[in-house]
């Protein structure tokens, strides 16, 4: 009987250590939100802040398209104070072959007005439909369906090739905190070497 108690003890004690060992590492749980590495959108389309529409052969440079997509430039105040940051990415990205786009579902009039307003130096493009949010999986489906943000992405940035494969993206948890501007040129050079 003691014996018996034993055995139950000990196994009681070592199966929680058991399944712990079984769960994946943090780094080994794949990514749920977006693309993969590898994927291609070589259909990418939208629409510029003057309404003309875009497709991606006309937003790639040599190297491809460094695609920001940002949940609103209209009301969120994380995604206004990133694009004001990426100003600083623009010239040094066209220099190493890069194009700069952030995407949103605001309206192309909103866009147009934000980046006179603001000096943007990039293209900014409307999602309306959010078809490209969708294509790519970045859809917050914890918004209701039919409110004002219905429709906006998780924020990520996406490295695409000119034939529209994904090369990188660089997503953080939440929507507070974005990629800093250092990080998006590494990448952006590293895919660079790596093409040359």
């Amino acid at each position: 009987m003691i014996r018996t108690l034993l055995a139950a003890s000990a196994l009681a004690l070592t199966a929680p250590f058991a399944f712990a060992q079984s769960m994946p590492m943090a780094d080994e749980v794949p990514a749920h939100i977006g693309p993969a590495v590898g994927d291609t959108f070589p259909d990418f389309a939208a629409v510029s802040s003057d309404g003309t529409p875009v497709t991606l052969a006309e937003l790639s440079a040599a190297n491809g398209v460094v695609m920001v997509f940002s949940r609103s430039l209209d009301w969120c105040p994380f995604c206004q104070a990133q694009s004001i940051d990426l100003k600083d990415a623009e010239t040094p990205l066209s220099g190493m072959g890069w194009n700069l786009n952030l995407i949103t579902y605001d309206a192309p009039d909103v866009l147009a007005a934000y980046g006179v307003e603001h000096e943007i130096p990039y293209e900014l493009l409307s999602d309306t439909g959010s078809a490209m949010i969708d294509e790519f999986g970045l859809r917050n489906t914890e918004v209701p369906a039919g409110s004002r943000y219905d429709g906006i992405p998780h924020p990520a940035i996406i490295f695409l090739s000119p034939e529209g494969e994904v090369l990188s993206m660089l997503r953080e948890e939440g929507f507070q905190t974005r990629p800093p501007v250092e990080l998006i040129l590494e990448t952006a050079h590293t895919l660079a070497e790596q093409e040359s």
